[in-house]
């Protein structure tokens, strides 16, 4: 049984087959889509051969993934940061409900 078969994808104008796991050709064609909108922005800048405009396409992808994924690391570490206040609050009010019944039984009326 075969696990992948083939799709044709279209970048700046000229087509390539490229064997695509069965299940993924949605996502590859928006991956090729991305790529190609990329693509173009770099020509439109007036880069000029097809190897460079892809080199600079994969250098601002590449980049921008770096980038989502630092972001992604420092919420994660603010998110675990927020939880170990909140958990350190949850003691504290834990401690503070316990010794609330001994002081009502030592306060006299």
């Amino acid at each position: 049984m075969n696990d992948s078969s083939s799709l044709v994808i279209h970048l700046l104008g000229k087509e390539y087959r490229v064997a695509c796991p069965v299940g993924e050709q949605d996502n590859l064609l928006r991956a090729a889509r991305y790529l190609d909108t990329q693509m173009r922005e770099v020509k439109q800048a007036n880069v000029i051969g097809l190897e460079r405009i892809a080199i600079m396409a994969a250098l601002n992808i590449s980049h921008e993934l770096l980038e989502a994924r630092s972001k992604a690391s420092s919420d994660e570490t603010g998110s675990a940061r927020m939880q170990a206040l909140i958990d350190r609050l949850e003691g504290e009010l834990r401690a503070l409900e316990d010794l609330a019944p001994q002081n009502r039984s030592s306060v006299k009326p």
